[in-house]
């Protein structure tokens, strides 16, 4: 008879950690048409937190629903561009069932001749 080896066992864990941050989302969120959270709690969750700072955006698509984003990036670009943005380069790497969390940066380039 083979005489029978022990089976090697090992558990590995890792963790990243990183502050929470109130609130948990940095510039905004896209969500998809059928996400786990619907627009409105999160809404609620993000208007209790920091109230006033951010907006919604609501629009008609196969895949995504709505965009809730840092009213401060409206100041930087139109609402139609945003929503062009995320349909043209963020939607195509999401499901219906997502949510994706934002980080943007929204470069300005300013020159003026005196």
């Amino acid at each position: 008879m083979k005489e029978v080896q022990p089976v090697s066992k090992q558990i590995i864990i890792r963790a990243s950690i990183e502050e929470f941050l109130i609130p948990p989302v940095k510039d905004g969120l896209v969500l998809g048409k059928r996400s786990p959270i619907g627009c409105r709690a999160i809404q609620k969750a993000l208007e209790l937190l920091t109230p006033d700072q951010f907006e919604h955006i609501e629009f008609e698509d196969e895949v995504l629903s709505d965009i809730i984003i840092r009213r401060a990036i409206l100041n930087r670009i139109t609402k139609e561009k945003l929503i062009k943005f995320v349909t043209q380069n963020i939607k195509p790497l999401m499901t219906e069932k997502e949510i994706l969390h934002l980080d943007l940066q929204v470069i300005i380039n300013l020159e003026e001749k005196v």
